[in-house]
């Protein structure tokens, strides 16, 4: 009894590690939160400055049944109907052979134990279902891993402009902006497309500086002033919880290097941009008590940052995403 309970306890602990495997696949160090209107679950267009696909949110509040799920969501539900074994006759048999043979395990009869004159049949059964379940979950895992996601999640870039798909240069911020504020910037069909003027990205580039420059003095006053009021209670989260830890994340230097647009339309009485920005910084964690340095984290960063605004109204962050 002792023996089957310990290949009971192996064989749980390997279908975990397996599913532990596949779930972290994706996963990265760095954080994506807030919200983009109705597009908070839909991959912004890639560009020139932020070629690959964006880190989907980690943090929003923005409810799936208020936002329009994106292609890759409805695919990999329609793809995964069943859960872990899939739907159809298929995922009934594998779950089915697998919960028999554990029970079976489980009261010492073996892995195939209880199943009748039919066990080596019903082995081999089992030993194809795992291996297309798993080749199933391999398959996904590459294709999401080499972009090879749904035309919704993408589109042509800022810096594609009218003339032949070449770039224009912006006559603001030393071109640091890339493409024409006439350009075919991408058109979500969540809401109308809307058309940016110089001003606007001096706006967000403004913002870049004070928001990063604020957040480093652990200044909620000034952040108030130029963030929603969602992204305030995460750079709140994010100070407490710097503040527990005895330690300071400090920005400074902040300089735009490179920047685009991602995408730009209007909801209702509200309006959107997210803008691929690659910027520099001085960017470490010291001791509160002695601001002695920890950590000097690097100088570079590439992230996409969607902005809104009330028509007419002044910019202000809802949301950064991770370039991945």
């Amino acid at each position: 009894m002792l023996r089957n309970y310990r290949r009971f306890f192996a064989l749980a602990a390997m279908l975990a590690a397996l599913s532990l495997t596949v779930l972290s696949a994706d996963a990265r160090p760095s954080s994506s939160f807030g919200s983009r209107g109705s597009l908070t679950y839909s991959a912004p267009p890639p560009t020139a400055t932020a070629p690959n696909a964006a880190r989907p949110m980690d943090r929003t509040m923005t409810q799936p049944n208020q936002a329009r799920p994106n292609a890759t969501t409805g695919a990999a539900s329609a793809a995964r109907p069943g859960g872990l074994f899939g739907g159809g006759l298929l995922g009934g048999l594998a779950a089915g052979f697998i919960g028999a043979g554990l029970f079976g395990m489980l009261f010492g009869h073996g892995f195939m134990g209880g199943m009748g004159g039919f066990a080596s049949i019903l082995g081999l059964l089992l030993q194809i279902a795992l291996v297309v379940i798993v080749a199933r979950l391999a398959w996904a895992w590459w294709q999401r891993r080499n972009g090879n996601e749904p035309a919704t999640a993408s589109g042509p870039s800022y810096r594609q402009g009218l003339n032949g798909g070449q770039d224009q240069p912006s006559p603001m911020l030393g071109g640091l902006f890339g493409g024409s504020s006439q350009a075919n910037a991408p058109q979500p069909p969540a809401g109308e497309p809307i058309e940016l003027q110089p001003d606007d990205f001096s706006a967000f580039e403004k913002l870049l500086g004070e928001v990063q420059t604020a957040y480093g003095r652990e200044d909620l006053g000034a952040l108030r002033s130029r963030v929603t009021p969602e992204m305030l209670s995460y750079y709140s989260d994010e100070l407490a919880h710097n503040a527990s830890n005895g330690d300071i994340n400090q920005m400074s230097d902040i300089k735009l290097l490179q920047g685009d647009l991602s995408e730009a339309w209007r909801e209702g009485n509200d309006e959107y941009a997210t803008v691929a920005m690659r910027y520099s910084l001085n960017d470490r964690i010291v001791a509160r008590d002695s601001g002695k340095l920890i950590e000097q984290l690097p100088g570079e960063v590439t992230e996409l940052w969607t902005f809104r605004r009330a028509r007419g109204g002044q910019w202000i962050l809802s949301a950064i995403q991770q370039n991945t």
